[in-house]
């Protein structure tokens, strides 16, 4: 539903008070509160009043601007009894706005709430990004370095300040019962975490908030934690284990095939002849019935010459 309203709104943080007394005192809406999350998206949710009847709906409007009118909320959330409790936007932009809003509540003597809210104060600031760490054993400390959260509406760097935890995970194996906490909030894009040590298991996660711009002051949504030490030192000393073993094998498998190769391919080279050794092959069968005939040949030639 979109309306168009022009109705007067005053710079109330609260609640609209100028219109209460009589019937209609503690009939508006309680605990009217607006979150921007995910950059562009926003959720509004209030309470009904304990004072107003179980049938009394209620209707946000809001603008981003006092030029602006008034649009009606398109996605409203219910409560069990099917009452407006709040409503979500999508595609809200901050670009340093004010909002206006207003709340109307349907029947008589029902109260209205107006509210005038500075869009960047309750936008909820993503966590920051691409959190990595790269830790030198040898020097017993660790780089880490991580991105600004997202936001539509900030485009420097140093308008956040960050809030650091590193933890010392339990190690059972190792024998490692205690934990510790250690927090620091820095400006900056990085930090370096001089305490590392390589038989420890660590976890880090960070969070943002303002400094000095127009930020939230709250803190931000914490980052995904990011382990390292440990089993991660382990599971590279293990992969290089396994490397140095399969280049260990490939070369024996390389040894055993040329030596495989040697003692073949000699036997497969001709040998120099030695005239004095070696026999020729002979039919031996053939060979005795040519020296019969040979011998015949030559007594009948002896004959015929005596005659």
């Amino acid at each position: 539903m979109t309306s168009v309203l022009s109705v007067p709104l005053y710079c109330n943080r609260h609640r609209e008070t100028s219109l209460q007394g009589g019937d209609m005192n503690d009939t508006a809406i309680e605990n009217f509160i607006c979150v921007i999350y995910n950059v562009s998206f926003m959720n509004c949710t209030w309470h009904v009043s304990r004072t107003v009847p179980g049938d009394t709906q209620y209707f946000l409007y809001w603008k981003s601007s006092r030029k602006e009118d008034f649009i009606g909320c398109q996605n409203y959330v219910k409560d069990n009894w099917g009452r407006h409790t709040g409503c979500r936007f999508q595609n809200v932009t901050i670009e340093n706005k004010k909002a206006y809003f207003l709340v109307n509540g349907s029947g008589q003597n029902i109260q209205s709430y107006k509210n005038i809210i500075a869009l960047y104060k309750i936008e909820k600031l993503t966590p920051p990004l691409n959190v990595t760490v790269n830790c030198k054993g040898l020097s017993h400390s660790c780089e880490i370095k991580w991105q600004p959260p997202r936001t539509s509406h900030v485009k420097r760097d140093t308008c956040f300040k960050y809030q650091v935890v590193i933890e010392k995970k339990v190690d059972p194996e190792k024998g490692i019962k205690d934990t510790s906490k250690m927090e620091t909030n820095i400006t900056g894009n990085s930090y370096i975490f001089d305490s590392f040590s390589a038989e420890r298991r660590y976890s880090i996660k960070i969070r943002a908030t303002d400094n000095g711009c127009l930020v939230s002051k709250n803190w931000g949504e914490w980052s995904t934690p990011v382990e390292f030490g440990g089993e991660q030192l382990t599971s590279t000393s293990s992969y290089l284990l396994l490397l140095v073993s399969e280049l260990a094998a490939s070369v024996v498998f390389f040894l055993c095939a040329v030596n495989i190769y040697l003692k073949t391919v000699p036997a497969r080279v001709l040998q120099p002849k030695d005239p004095f050794h070696e026999i020729a092959p002979m039919n031996f069968q053939t060979e005795h019935k040519n020296q019969l005939i040979k011998h015949e040949t030559e007594e009948i030639t002896v004959i015929e010459e005596v005659a």
